[in-house]
């Protein structure tokens, strides 16, 4: 059946006059636009693979040590080494997969660096990413010590760059083994009986680039030399992923799936948001304006259109569907903050860095029957991270919360909308929707209603009608502030953060009311 829902929206009467005072510069008298939504609860689709919302971390600045990894001796309290703030934060997002060690580190890391007595590892130099010491106290052992401290699941990414055949076939035996071999008693040895699970396994990471410069068609070839060897036991094969392309380029992903015919599991692929659109001059994390702020949203709405273009390179070479498509890095990149190392690639994370996050997750929804792994880049202190810290200090960002909001979408069934009526968010020849939103049925049976106003300046008004299904009320939460670059510092640590978003429909009638520039999400309730 279809039912109207009209909502009177609840929020905080201290964020309510803060953004007062600042639409009202904006709005003037003019009424917010009427949008409808139809959601098609009678059509469920895919699944949304919980893995969309996987994270990753890299040897690189304090994005493992300092950020995550302390040691065991440190006087900041931790659990085998892992800080316990952090740590418990992001258990908090349910945080499904963890990729590591790299990134660009991954095609230099020699994964025996990382055992054995931590005080005898030897100590390399991080070429990558600031010249600085890399002392691999963080390796194999003390990464799956995270993994099961998250209760997450492992993504390994091996070195094709710099490695050889050999030593990615020596170290999935090491880590999957439940045999006797020297490789699987030397893992007991370093204090681990039984096997490691190993899930996800990657050959190489950006072949294209830092991975070794490559053109597809070698890179095929080494993958499937590679894939040869790469033997575990049955029970415990990992998927296998292979490096693909990047920005709106699909030549990667046609000549890998054309020319690569078994062990290949998904094509990775990589695209980051710039507000400038190019890699010199970025632009700022915060103290931006509104040109920036379109322009970022509108850079990454182009997202959509490349996972299009890649699918359907897909579909026609794979149309059984075997093959995946893991955006498995993503997210905003801006200029370092002044005074940090350029190399550690520390920034500041606002609410505009929320709207990014928000419209990129209705975008993989969208394309949850190829998207099953996506990991933003990066997990702590690094990009567009979900947490900064500082010391023993720990600060949630905008982006942890939209996170933490679309929990309920992991694992759900897709659920078809459509937008009538969405207004175009226009400042001089840049233009994107007013409203960006998806729909599921997640697994506690409730339907799920997420919204993103792309729009700083004004409100929007929206109808909702349901198909197969009757609601009464809604209740969630929203992400908003008076400023576009509105965050959270170790002075204010909760200067932005969620806030209760009421809805009961009256009347059957009329419409929830979306603020400027916010992150909604809602349960609708019978």
């Amino acid at each position: 059946m279809n039912k109207h829902l009209t909502f009177a929206v609840g929020l905080t009467a201290g964020l309510l006059a803060g953004l007062a005072l600042h639409e009202r510069a904006h709005a003037a008298a003019s009424d917010a636009p009427q949008v409808q939504l139809l959601i098609e609860a009678d059509k469920p689709g895919v699944v949304i693979n919980k893995n969309i919302y996987g994270q990753f971390a890299e040897h690189l600045g304090t994005g493992i040590y300092e950020g995550l990894w302390v040691g065991p001796k440190s006087k900041t309290p931790n659990t085998r080494g892992w800080r316990n703030d952090v740590v418990g934060a992001l258990k908090k997002l349910q945080v499904p997969l963890v990729r590591w060690p790299g990134g660009c580190f991954a095609d230099e890391y020699h994964w025996r660096d990382g055992i054995g007595p931590r005080a005898k590892r030897p100590v390399k130099v991080n070429t990558n990413w600031g010249g600085v010491e890399e002392s691999n106290a963080v390796g194999t052992h003390e990464f799956f010590d995270l993994i099961d401290l998250l209760g997450a699941e492992a993504y390994v990414n091996g070195n094709l760059g710099s490695g050889s055949v050999q030593e990615m076939s020596e170290w999935l035996e090491y880590m999957s083994s439940d045999s006797k071999s020297t490789l699987a008693n030397l893992r007991r040895q370093n204090g681990r009986e039984q096997p490691f699970k190993v899930p996800y396994f990657a050959v190489g990471n950006e072949a294209w680039g830092c991975g070794g410069n490559m053109t597809p068609e070698h890179y095929a070839d080494l993958y499937k030399n590679a894939v040869s060897f790469l033997k575990t036991p049955e029970k415990s094969k990992p998927k296998f992923i292979a490096s693909g392309g990047n920005d709106h380029d699909t030549k990667w992903t046609d000549v890998l799936s054309k020319s690569i015919t078994w062990n290949i599991d998904a094509i990775s692929f990589h695209y980051y948001t710039i507000p400038t659109g190019k890699w010199e001059g970025k632009g700022a994390a915060t103290g931006f304006g509104e040109q920036e702020w379109i322009s970022t949203l509108a850079n990454t709405l182009k997202l959509d259109q490349m996972i299009a273009n890649n699918k359907a390179v897909l579909d026609r070479n794979d149309p059984k569907k075997k093959i995946g498509f893991y955006v498995d890095e993503w997210g905003t990149w801006y200029d370092v903050e002044p005074g940090s190392n350029p190399g550690f690639l520390f920034q500041q994370n606002t609410l505009r860095d929320a709207v990014v996050a928000a419209l990129n997750f209705n975008i993989f929804h969208a394309h949850a029957d190829r998207v099953q792994m996506t990991n933003i880049a990066q997990m702590v202190n690094v990009l567009q991270a979900m947490i900064l810290t500082d010391g023993d200090k720990m600060l949630l960002t905008p982006t942890y919360h939209a996170y933490e909001m679309y929990v309920p979408f992991q694992g759900a069934t897709q659920l078809p909308l459509s937008i009538g009526n969405n207004p175009a968010y226009t400042l001089g020849a840049t233009s994107v929707p007013g409203l960006s939103a998806s729909a599921a049925r997640a697994k506690d049976g409730k339907v799920y209603l997420s919204l993103v106003n792309s729009n700083p300046n004004q409100a929007l008004e929206l109808n909702l009608v349901v198909n197969g299904d009757s609601f009464s009320a809604a209740n969630g939460r929203v992400l908003t502030a008076a400023t576009m670059d509105a965050r959270n510092s170790f002075n204010s640590p909760e200067a932005i953060k969620p806030q209760q978003f009421k809805a009961k429909a009256v009347d059957g009638k009329l419409t929830l009311r979306v603020p400027a520039k916010a992150v909604v999400v809602l349960a609708l309730e019978r």
